[in-house]
């Protein structure tokens, strides 16, 4: 139980996109179609990836983790949404917020690491080909895969400690669909100053250092795509990388969206869509980007359809 001047209350208020009864339908059946095409989409990829020996190798072993994390990110918050819209409430208890923004926060930061191990990955690739199987075993990819749920982990708990020293009083309506860990903070009737400067340190460092990998990769992806003679060599060796690079601008495009809206914008509907794009179309975009622009995933899909078709016409 959380108390502050008196005050009591165990819940809060997830007041989510629109307070309108007549929208609540439509909004309704968007997330859900999207959280259904999300958990599809993901599922799929892991699938074909694990049941393909073809794509047993640390580029697609990386991809499996990102849509496992991708499918957690979605189910850590749009479920509980629909449960709300459903059953006209708005409330989430204060150990579920709480659980929330645990799950978010560790969950995404797992995100930005295995975009970086993927960077790095495609480096190696790239940059020594002769010696890429030595570099990247499978003990080392393991090791990157643990260290970054640790790492996240580690991080969105101390972050959560820090919030459940506050104490909560008067509002306590979140402008959001889901409990954003900003926006809980500035509900808090406690000093804060020290939760904000920990929020901004940390994700200075769990984010500026893995981009700043990313980008150190890529510059000497590209030094060595430029030193290929030919044109369709080039294309050859940045075609292996585009679609990794359409994930990681996804991701830090729709961030620091996410970021710039929440400190300029006055409108919570707005800063509320751009989280939403984050948060949900991210998710679900991700799968669709690996399988559409990635042709060992769509002959691998076709592998998959076509034993699963020969086993139905087989029973039949």
């Amino acid at each position: 139980m959380v108390q502050g001047n008196q005050t009591q209350f165990t819940e809060f208020l997830l007041l989510g996109f629109s307070e309108t009864p007549e929208q609540q339908g439509p909004l309704f059946g968007l997330f859900l179609g999207m959280y259904l095409v999300t958990v599809v989409g993901n599922l799929l990829l892991m699938l074909t990836i694990a049941s393909d020996s073809h794509l047993h190798t640390p580029m697609y072993f990386f991809v499996s983790n990102l849509s496992f994390v991708d499918l957690c990110v979605i189910t850590t918050t749009v479920p509980k949404m629909l449960m709300n819209i459903l059953t006209q409430s708005k409330v989430i208890s204060y150990a579920g917020c709480v659980a929330q923004m645990y799950f978010f926060m560790a969950l995404t930061c797992v995100d930005n690491f295995l975009l970086t191990a993927m960077a790095y990955d495609r480096y190696v690739a790239i940059c020594h080909p002769l010696h890429y199987a030595t570099i990247m075993s499978p003990r080392l990819c393991v090791l990157l895969v643990l260290l970054s749920w640790i790492i996240s982990l580690l991080e969105a708990l101390i972050q959560n400690l820090m919030v459940t020293r506050l104490f909560f009083c008067g509002d306590h309506e979140i402008q959001h669909f889901f409990c954003d860990f900003p926006q809980v903070l500035k509900l808090s009737c406690s000093e804060t100053f020290m939760n904000f400067m920990l929020l901004y340190i940390m994700a200075a460092i769990l984010g500026i250092v893995p981009l700043t990998g990313i980008v150190f990769s890529y510059s000497k992806i590209c030094s060595s795509i430029l030193k290929v003679p030919s044109a369709r060599g080039k294309y050859k060796a940045f075609s292996t990388c585009g679609s990794h690079l359409s994930v990681v601008s996804l991701f830090y495009g729709t961030g620091i969206g996410v970021y710039f809206s929440s400190s300029t914008t006055q409108s919570s509907w707005k800063s509320t869509a751009v989280s939403a794009m984050y948060a949900v179309v991210t998710p679900m975009l991700n799968p669709f980007i690996y399988s559409l622009r990635n042709k060992d995933i769509k002959d691998a899909l076709r592998r998959l359809i076509g034993r699963v078709t020969s086993y139905e016409r087989s029973r039949s």
